[in-house]
């Protein structure tokens, strides 16, 4: 008896306390923890400020059709009382209207007068204030953009965990990835005598991020040509690199180099010298890749390796490695020593960020320009051996297919190939800063 009644008696206890519990659950479910009220908003032509009366968690958007319309939802946040008023002079902007998403959302949405997209958004350091702009954009972007799905905005970068690094790239200035430093000192190539260091374009704030984009061959080397289409890889380079400086100086978050901006011929060594002389932190070699297969098409994305990942990866190191030999004479030769300290230098870390990189910019640029479904392969590639600077080669089609060859010389394709860049090279500095 004394056994079964202290047995009773401790159920009895347990029942109390789960009864307890609940009770002080649905209590809390009833009185939310302290979320951020919508105090107001301001809206100048594209641009919409949003103001939370406490800090709020995050946020997301999504684009939605049928109305054309952009879903802000705010996490930890609280409707106000009445209907948000919509200042004139909304730019794209056709209304404002609020609602509860959920207990702990609220849901701001932004009716487009035609279709748009954020192209921007920040947080301030308080996370009361959410600051987004809005950007026209055509059918297709508006189109691709309704297809990603929802895009996380990203609360201040002292607290974008490792993990959060899609979405919509926060306004906050881009400061320089910290640098590893190194007890040997690597020789940087010296550009050609007579040849000036390339003119950086964005921001004229050395504190920014700078990248630097090559334009694959040039010059007596017109790199692999579609005979039907009368098209040289030089010629398509050139125009996708110059659309890619365009998108990111439109950014204005970082600063951008081109290693040629016209027809001319310079060594591999100096292609990733030029970025390594201006110290830059990201490095990009865009080329069009050339098959048998005319069939072949796709993007690829290749970064360093001593072995590489297939035999047509090999092949291609071969073949873009031969671009400095011309009538027998190699004008890019290096000592052994040194090639040898270059890949012996080749940090694991920057060898990853550059393969982050790359997975990166398949990501964010397969919505607008299709990939290889190997997208991500390794060679012994001299455009890439510069140990201290993350670098891929990014083959952007085929130019011996004629519908890939059709792409990459259309001004749509260009441009559809620079906002796939942007994104992911905006991703990538957004993630490198969140783990400063």
């Amino acid at each position: 008896m004394f056994f079964r009644w202290t047995a009773d008696r401790e159920t009895g206890q347990k029942r109390k306390m789960l009864t307890g519990l609940a009770i002080g659950v649905s209590f809390l479910a009833a009185f939310p923890a302290l979320a951020g009220g919508i105090a107001g908003f301001d809206v100048t032509e594209n641009r919409l400020v949003l103001r939370f009366d406490a800090p709020v968690d995050g946020a997301s958007a999504i684009v939605l059709d049928q109305p054309r319309r952009i879903a802000l939802d705010i996490d930890g946040a609280q409707v106000s009382a009445g209907r948000l008023p919509l200042k004139d002079g909304a730019g794209l902007l056709d209304g404002v209207r609020q609602g509860q998403f959920s207990s702990q959302t609220a849901r701001v949405v932004l009716d487009l007068k035609a279709p748009a997209i954020l192209s921007a958004a920040e947080f301030s350091p308080d996370r009361r204030t959410l600051t987004v702009l809005l950007s026209d954009a055509d059918t297709a972007r508006f189109n691709a953009a309704i297809g990603q799905g929802r895009s996380p905005i990203a609360p201040p970068a002292r607290m974008v965990q490792a993990k959060a690094d899609t979405g919509i790239v926060p306004l906050i200035d881009f400061a320089r990835p910290p640098r590893k430093m190194h007890s040997i000192t690597v020789p940087i190539p010296a550009p050609a005598k007579g040849m000036r260091l390339p003119r950086i374009y964005g921001p004229n704030d050395a504190s920014r991020p700078l990248v630097v984009i090559d334009a694959g061959h040039g010059g007596h080397d017109p790199g692999a040509i579609n005979q039907k289409a009368s098209r040289q890889e030089k010629e398509l380079t050139l125009s996708i690199a110059k659309s890619i400086r365009d998108e990111l100086v439109a950014s204005g978050r970082v600063r951008v180099a081109l290693t040629r901006e016209d027809d001319r011929f310079l060594v591999l060594q100096e292609r990733y010298g030029i970025a390594r002389k201006m110290n830059a932190d990201l490095f990009i070699s865009v080329h069009a890749d050339a098959a048998e297969d005319t069939d072949a098409r796709g993007a690829t994305v290749y970064t360093l390796s001593e072995t590489a990942s297939d035999r047509e990866a090999a092949r291609l190191a071969a073949r873009e490695n031969k671009a400095d030999i011309i009538n027998g004479v190699n004008l890019g030769r290096q000592s052994g020593d040194v090639s040898s300290i270059l890949i012996d230098l080749t940090q694991r870390e920057t060898m990853n960020l550059s393969a982050n990189f790359a997975r990166l910019l398949q990501r964010e640029a397969s919505p607008y320009i299709p990939f290889r479904s190997a997208y991500h392969r390794f060679a012994s590639l001299m455009v890439l051996k510069a140990p201290d600077m993350p670098s891929v080669l990014f083959e952007t089609g085929y130019i011996s297919n004629d519908e890939d060859a059709g792409m990459l010389a259309s001004r749509e394709g260009q441009l559809r190939i620079a906002r796939g860049v942007a994104k992911a090279i905006d991703v990538h500095f957004a993630r490198r800063i969140a783990l400063k």
